[in-house]
């Protein structure tokens, strides 16, 4: 039988490369197109090390042959992305890695994106891609915007307990120096990066709003840049309400044991970046000091939180098993 066949749009970014990666490995699609404006015209062996020899197509023709594939997943700016849907998503089914189609209210645009969205009727249709939480979504889907990264890492450790806590989420999370993309600018640069952590977009990163749409309640968020190359870890707290105990929280997070892409921990103590990266898992632990609970969440950022994530969607919306390609660790950078 004939295998379903793809395109990556935007193949030369970091999680464009992963998703490179990831699809000429796995046994159930075939890679057929591969978009880049920088790369055009050379081999995805010689430029990303991936044994392929499909060349990068420029842009507008990689956007022609993209309408006729089974699949068509995009690794580029949300503007771009809002361009380009609603020319594919009759045509092929696509999942978009950028935040052009995660929120529902076209109105928030403006302010978490910095452009005006003018495809409301797509975003009722899209379908919102965290397979924990939303996999009954999924089968079948033709839209399915794939969350950020942070948001990710945090709604997976909030959503079991939305009716466990009160009052605010407080969330201080950092993350690797590939979640800024791979155009260089000064301030990413290793000389101011290296030896430094620093808090950036306090209060206002863009995944608030899709974090608060998933999960709900009061979110405080504030994201940190450390001098590592990719992983992300959450740190998030909240009191219990009243009457909650351990026991209740632990049964919780009893509802992950059956998904294959969620490893739970001992601790909040014993979640660590070092063993995600490369991997498509999210590792969750939690710790409790009378009503105080802390839950800490580390993905790999352009893994579970970006290229992986999408494969493990693509896989659900052409019914093939979830972690069909996925099982594979490795990574560049």
């Amino acid at each position: 039988m004939q295998r379903p066949t793809i395109a990556v749009l935007g193949a030369s970014g970091y999680a464009g490369v992963e998703l490179t990666r990831l699809l000429v490995l796995h046994p159930g699609v075939e890679l057929q197109v591969v978009g880049s404006d920088r790369w055009m015209d050379e081999t995805v062996a010689a430029k990303a090390g991936i044994p392929s020899e499909l060349r990068y197509l420029a842009p507008d023709r990689a956007l022609e042959h993209a309408a006729t594939c089974s699949a068509v997943l995009l690794a580029t700016p949300a503007e771009i992305s809002h361009a380009w849907v609603p020319q594919l998503v009759d045509r092929a089914i696509v999942i978009d890695l950028s935040g052009a189609f995660r929120l529902r209210d076209a109105t928030a645009y403006p302010k978490h994106y910095g452009f005006e969205h003018h495809a409301p009727e797509l975003l009722a249709r899209a379908r919102y891609g965290l397979p924990e939480l939303r996999r009954g979504e999924l089968a079948g889907a033709r839209l399915i915007a794939n969350p950020g990264c942070y948001a990710t890492a945090i709604q997976l450790a909030l959503a079991p307990l939305a009716k466990l806590v009160t009052g605010r989420w407080v969330v201080d999370a950092v993350s690797g120096v590939t979640g800024a993309g791979r155009k260089a600018t000064e301030e990413m640069s290793f000389a101011e990066v290296a030896g430094d952590v620093r808090a950036y977009r306090a209060l206002r990163h863009q995944h608030l709003p899709e974090i608060v749409q998933g999960v709900g309640g009061d979110l405080a968020f504030v994201a940190h840049l450390v001098p590592i190359a990719r992983g992300i870890l959450a740190t998030c707290h909240a009191e219990l309400a009243p009457g909650v105990d351990g026991a209740r929280v632990a049964s919780a997070f009893d509802a992950y044991l059956r998904e294959p892409f969620i490893e739970l921990e001992a601790s909040a103590d014993d979640v660590a970046i070092k063993d995600v990266v490369g991997t498509n898992r999210c590792a969750l632990g939690w710790s409790l000091a009378g009503r105080h609970l802390v839950v800490t969440s580390a993905i790999d950022n352009l893994v579970k939180g970006a290229a992986g994530q999408a494969v493990q969607n693509l896989n659900l919306a052409l019914g093939l098993p979830e972690t069909m390609g996925l099982t594979l660790r490795g990574f560049h950078p």
